[in-house]
């Protein structure tokens, strides 16, 4: 039998090869662990070691590795029906799935076509809001991210790089995020952003673009990838009602926020705006690729037969998986748990915060926050010192990962089903590596 150490330099050897057959845009992003397997709130390392994960697969296992009740429907799935295609075919997994799903989002958004990846959700809301309008014009806002496809890299703006040489062909314009670097000392962030999108908005109508001609506003509830900045609620009621005032489509990029990542189910819930037309992804499917674009069916019905299609969309055992986590989060509150560990760990933070100034700034709803590092000469964002906190922190068995336009903050998103004495662990060795970096 192969030992422990046999089996490590087995692995160094494959991971040392990847670059000859593994794209390196696929096979180098951070940290690159070699693991056998994962459960719950773990990975395991062919090193032996266990690793406590603060990604969730980003953002993707929200209700933990490999749990049993979607372990057994993914084999019971796949004991009747591996593949659709749904249209060719009927089946129950996807029936159902969009009946449960009904149930959980604000009211009319009651319509779904499947897919496999955010990226594709994307690329379905924008189809259809350019198809029902007839108009040809996005308008998306600074430091989203929405995929690397044409169509939704038309529109992510998170980094330059992503749309370098490539020269995305949907023209969109841009508004400014509601960031908290625009905000002036002393000023009420609700007042202060609603006024300053009404005049970015006019300028843009004035000098840009008609809006006649804009199909759709496309935004992040949450910023995601470009930092993790939740603006206030009085912002997107803003947006919703600029909308409304043109007869421009809201689309509602939930990739990264829904099934209870913020501590309900959307973030449109909790915000308190609903959008014409959402993307969802990442924690739909419980590890399975599985997306939906979701719109009235109002809007939907206006959308024909051969105007958008997919093969594996909807595949039966990702319906599966999905119905088996929603039921998980129902049973297991999840929500609750996501609410109450998101501030338990945010009152932790904030008190990390005082006493190590490294730490610029800590935001965070539910379970997706963020902690945003600088350099502890100059005070400056910096993504040199998030990525060596991350390396320390994987050395001590604990995966964080990163966002922001120049990685300058460490996203901390667990599985909802995190406990507090996880989170105690994790960080405890955040705090330790934060210690050691800041000196």
């Amino acid at each position: 039998m192969q030992n422990q150490t046999d089996r490590e330099q087995d692995w160094v050897h494959m991971v040392d090869s990847i670059g000859n057959f593994l794209a390196p845009s696929m096979a180098k992003d951070h940290p690159n662990l070699p693991v056998t397997k994962a459960e719950g709130c773990y990975y395991y390392g062919v090193d032996g070691r266990e690793y406590l994960d603060f990604t969730s697969g980003i953002a993707v296992e929200n209700v933990g590795h490999r749990h049993p009740k979607v372990v057994q429907a993914i084999k019971d799935s796949a004991d009747h029906l591996i593949h659709g295609p749904s249209g060719v075919i009927i089946y129950e997994s996807i029936l159902r799935l969009a009946a449960e799903l009904q149930k959980i989002l604000p009211p009319k958004l009651d319509n779904f076509f499947f897919a496999n990846s955010g990226t594709e959700a994307i690329e379905g809301a924008l189809k259809l809001a350019k198809y029902v309008t007839k108009r040809p014009y996005v308008v998306s806002f600074t430091g989203c991210f929405h995929g690397r496809s044409i169509g939704a890299l038309s529109v992510t703006t998170s980094k330059s790089k992503y749309r370098k040489h490539l020269q995305p062909s949907w023209l969109s314009y841009q508004l400014p995020y509601a960031l908290p670097e625009y905000l002036p000392e002393g000023a009420d962030p609700d007042i202060f952003f609603a006024d300053k999108l009404e005049r970015d908005v006019k300028e843009l109508f004035s000098h840009q673009v008609d809006p006649e001609e804009v199909a759709c506003m496309i935004i992040e509830p949450i910023l995601g990838e470009g930092g993790y900045i939740i603006p206030p609620a009085s912002w997107l009621k803003k947006i919703r009602e600029i909308c409304d005032r043109h007869g421009i489509l809201l689309i509602f990029d939930e990739v990264q926020t829904g099934f209870g990542r913020t501590g309900n189910w959307f973030a449109a819930q909790t915000f308190g705006v609903t959008p014409d037309i959402m993307a969802v992804a990442k924690g739909i499917g419980a590890g399975l690729p599985l997306s939906a674009t979701i719109a009235s069916k109002e809007l939907m019905d206006q959308w024909p037969l051969g105007s958008h299609g997919t093969t594996f969309g909807g595949n039966p055992i990702a319906c599966s998986a999905a119905l088996a986590s929603l039921e998980i989060i129902k049973e297991e509150q999840l929500l609750n748990n996501a609410q109450e560990m998101g501030a338990y760990a945010m009152a932790k933070l904030l008190s990390m915060k005082e006493e190590f100034p490294m730490i610029r700034d800590v935001r965070g709803v539910g379970l997706m926050i963020g902690i945003e590092l600088g350099d502890p000469i100059t005070g400056e964002a910096s993504g040199e010192v998030v990525m060596d906190v991350l390396d320390k922190c994987l050395a001590d068995g604990v995966l964080f990962y990163l966002c922001g336009n120049s990685g300058e903050v460490i996203r901390m998103i667990p599985p909802l089903t995190i406990s507090k004495e996880q989170i105690d662990i994790g960080l405890d060795v955040l705090k330790t590596a934060i210690q050691t970096a800041s000196h």
